[in-house]
């Protein structure tokens, strides 16, 4: 059953991907736009089974996985459903574009390493910092990729080559308007998560959470002071771009890091 979920959630993501290119495509040759409706549902498809994937996961120990590739997985699909929802009211399928091949290859690497080690139960509340953290991370994730976006749309209409793929992109205004909400949904996010851990956890600075937590009010200060700047002195353009990109470097060394070295350096698998 898992085997034939995880087969058809792979053909729904790579369905996905298809036809958000031939919709780019058209938008491209100024064609009319087709399979709207067939890419909402084949996206829901997508989602409902890599959902269902991760809580089958999470169902096989006692509490959350938090092993690096399942953590991956879950931000990946909290970004493929966040853009989702804002895809229905705004045409950002040119971030799908970059997202669901990320998305399609965070569901796959579970498989490779099956074993759920480090399991932590959600009584007492810790699991609304475990889902508040996950959101922020992904929440920013998406604000990066918007910050690249546009870091190269400004680039080529400063060139004065807007073709390909940048055409099929909002106005860079709105390109921009839309960065900046992402990160203040980010940090009011990242906020909950951080108050929620001081609230839940006994010891946020214990040895194996330091770095983590370090680095994770490192990253609120830099997206907290790019949003002051930008409301006070009008930051934007390269400026924003290059703090955004700053922050979420620190929050995924933060997270993925930190993460990344206890379970495959500091105690590498058997």
């Amino acid at each position: 059953m898992t085997i034939t979920i995880n087969l058809f959630a792979t053909l729904a993501w790579l369905a996905t991907w298809l036809l958000i290119g031939v919709r780019l495509r058209d938008r491209l040759q100024a064609r009319p736009l087709q399979y709207r409706h067939l890419l909402i549902l084949v996206w829901l498809a997508a989602l409902i089974m890599h959902g269902w994937t991760i809580i089958h996961a999470i169902s096989q120990a006692p509490g959350i996985s938090i092993n690096f590739t399942d953590a991956g997985s879950i931000v990946m699909w909290l970004c493929s459903l966040l853009l989702f929802a804002a895809m229905l009211s705004r045409p950002l399928e040119t971030l799908g574009i970059f997202i669901v091949p990320f998305t399609l290859t965070a569901m796959l690497f579970p498989l490779l390493d099956s074993a759920h080690v480090n399991t932590i139960d959600l009584k007492n509340g810790l699991g609304v910092h475990i889902f508040t953290s996950l959101l922020a991370y992904s929440m920013f994730t998406l604000a990066t990729l918007q910050a690249l976006l546009l870091a190269w749309q400004n680039k080529h209409l400063h060139n004065h080559h807007p073709g390909g793929l940048i055409r099929t992109l909002p106005p860079l205004l709105d390109m921009e308007a839309l960065l900046f909400k992402l990160i203040g949904l980010g940090v009011i996010l990242l906020s909950f998560g951080l108050l929620s851990g001081a609230l839940y956890i006994d010891n946020l600075f214990s040895q194996h959470l330091t770095h983590k937590t370090t680095l994770s009010i490192a990253a609120w200060f830099v997206f907290t002071a790019l949003l002051l700047g930008h409301w006070h002195y009008g930051w934007r353009g390269r400026i924003a771009i290059r703090w955004a990109l700053g922050g979420f470097f620190i929050l995924m060394l933060a997270f993925f890091g930190s993460k990344f070295v206890l379970e495959f350096l500091v105690s590498p698998p058997a």
